[in-house]
């Protein structure tokens, strides 16, 4: 089983950016009320609540990048002038990576089944995520991205329709789509495309956890290969972590759902998680998520749910626990640091946050620049080594990953990806 910028162009006529910056307010949301455990709803729709005064248009717009200021200007950009364009890209389709938007645009494509802690909320309700997130495309990457929310859930038509639409972008970034689902769409769509297709909720959480793990493993002493590694979670994140893990040198690995650590006895799996079982079967052993801790150097959430006090006492001294579940960690951070050494949240309000936005926008950056024919295994463990390495003399216990506002994070990313994507053959332009 496969688990998976460039300078602005003159001629692109349209390119998307963020909205102007609104006036500071204060920043609060509503209290919110669980109806289950993959769905929320506010407890009122209030429209003087600053979060949705700050949504309202949407996040985004699309802008000119030439003038239209007289006939001259619009007989360029549009008829006649248009025309000797299109005919040069029809006689050579690649010329459109350099007269047309795509050489730095990606489709941020969602069906709307797996967004952040909301569960299947469809569509139209995944479209604020699909916005911010190409906003954080522009933001930190320099990358243009174009949010579609998908009315299907069917994995044929998904794939259909992303194929159809392909010529319009230089990439698609895969988001919020539900597991097992998730895996079969992208590895269809990267046999059938030449652009690159990353799933952010797999890839973007596996480079940045290895990443941070890099520095964790170097602070506490410890060798990659010598690690007893618990992953909490058998979703997409959950996969492409144990995956990486594995390309990075990690052999001792256990992975937990709810049913307790995954093996190959087991008669419920699914076919991603036996896959799981098969790669993990030389040391996973069955049991419960506390049996796995006993003398764990590192736990892994990507899950939810909490884990009991009494099971991370079980991990062996100075352990490391990434708990990375949003709004509430699987070991809140006050209890982790009872028994780790190194504590890391998906949250901003702690130290050492693990965020998809150090990962991303760079690598997209650097595969459009180079034009490469797909995200590679290599290109994301180049990636995690170059976060890692800004951290550089000034790692300690609570800064082994880069702030996600560090201005240098996305281009070592793309310069390693840019790198990497050469040395494999991957890319098809040499700058």
């Amino acid at each position: 089983m496969h688990l998976p910028v460039a300078g602005r162009v003159d001629a692109v006529l349209l390119r998307v950016r963020p909205v102007s910056p609104r006036p500071q307010r204060e920043r609060s949301c509503r209290p919110m009320v669980a109806t289950d455990s993959t769905t929320s709803t506010f407890d009122a729709f209030d429209p003087t609540d600053p979060v949705f005064a700050l949504h309202r248009g949407g996040k985004m717009q699309v802008a000119a990048t030439v003038p239209l200021r007289d006939a001259d200007d619009l007989s360029m950009s549009y008829t006649p002038g248009v025309a000797r364009v299109c005919e040069a890209i029809a006689a050579d389709p690649d010329l459109s990576h350099d007269y047309t938007w795509v050489s730095n645009t990606v489709a941020v494509i969602t069906d709307g089944t797996a967004v952040l802690g909301l569960g299947d909320i469809g569509p139209a309700a995944s479209m604020p995520v699909m916005e911010g997130k190409a906003v954080l495309f522009k933001q930190f990457g320099g990358v243009d991205a174009i949010p579609v929310a998908l009315a299907t859930t069917d994995v044929d038509e998904i794939v259909e329709t992303i194929v159809r639409m392909a010529p319009t972008f230089g990439g698609v970034n895969l988001e919020d789509i539900s597991s097992p689902r998730c895996f079969e769409i992208e590895e269809r769509l990267i046999e059938r495309l030449d652009i690159p297709v990353f799933h952010d909720d797999q890839h973007g959480t596996a480079v940045v956890t290895l990443a941070a793990l890099i520095n964790a493993v170097r602070l506490t002493d410890r060798d990659m290969q010598d690690l007893k590694v618990v992953i909490s979670g058998a979703g997409a994140a959950g996969v492409a972590i144990a995956k990486i893990l594995q390309s990075a040198g990690v052999h001792r690995i256990s992975v937990v759902d709810r049913q307790g650590v995954i093996h190959p006895g087991r008669d419920d799996l699914n076919s991603v998680k036996q896959w799981l079982a098969d790669q993990t079967a030389d040391w996973a052993r069955p049991g419960t998520v506390g049996d796995a801790l006993e003398k764990a150097d590192v736990f892994i959430g990507v899950s939810g749910g909490t884990i009991p006090e009494e099971d991370v006492a079980r991990m062996a001294p100075d352990a490391i626990i990434f708990a990375m579940a949003n709004p509430n960690p699987e070991v809140h951070p006050d209890v982790a640091h009872r028994y780790a050494r190194v504590v890391a949240t998906g949250r901003s309000d702690f130290p050492n946050q693990i965020n998809n936005v150090l990962v991303f926008p760079g690598i997209f950056r650097g595969a459009l620049a180079v034009r490469a024919t797909a995200i590679s295994e290599g290109m994301k463990l180049a990636a995690a080594h170059a976060i890692a390495e800004l951290v550089g003399d000034d790692l300690s216990e609570s800064y082994v990953i880069p702030s996600p506002f560090d201005p240098r994070v996305a281009d070592v990313v793309s310069r390693a990806v840019t790198e990497t994507a050469r040395r494999e053959g991957l890319a098809r332009r040499p700058y």
